[in-house]
């Protein structure tokens, strides 16, 4: 929720099962009442932004948490078409990922992710890691309002 209490809208471009159950269960742990919406590819996520297909109604996003290894278009693809269209690249983006590779961060921020973080193994960090990114980018920093 922002500083005036208002929920935002987040959308997880994730493919693993397991990753969405520790996000949505560190949005419950941490009574995180923003919107949580899930898709899990890149042509998914790509549909949710553009408002296409099974997505029409889809809401803008406040936030998109974007794993890298995706099928279809991965998240370095994704996150290289939000960041390229002036509708979608004032969206922050936080690059939520398991791959700690330089290049990986590298190319990541080059694309533009306003954060990158490697998701942590354990459930409990993994839980902290999810209230810091909520704490900071919607009680610190001032979002963009539509």
């Amino acid at each position: 929720m922002t500083a005036t209490g208002k929920p935002i809208d987040v959308l997880l471009v994730e493919d693993d099962p397991g990753d969405e159950l520790m996000t949505r269960e560190a949005f419950e742990d941490n009574k995180i009442r923003n919107t949580l919406h899930v898709v899990r590819d890149g042509e998914q996520a790509l549909d949710f932004l553009y408002q296409r297909g099974d997505h029409t109604d889809s809401p803008r996003p406040d936030l998109i948490l974007l794993d890298l290894n995706l099928p279809k278009y991965d998240g370095r693809q994704v996150l290289e078409k939000i960041k390229s269209d002036p509708e979608l690249s004032h969206i922050p983006v936080v690059v939520l990922t398991t791959s700690s590779a330089e290049e990986d961060i590298l190319r990541s921020y080059r694309l533009h992710a306003n954060a990158y973080v490697t998701k942590p193994v354990d459930l409990d960090q993994f839980i902290r890691a999810v209230k810091q990114i909520d704490e900071f980018f919607v009680q610190v920093v001032r979002l963009p309002t539509r």
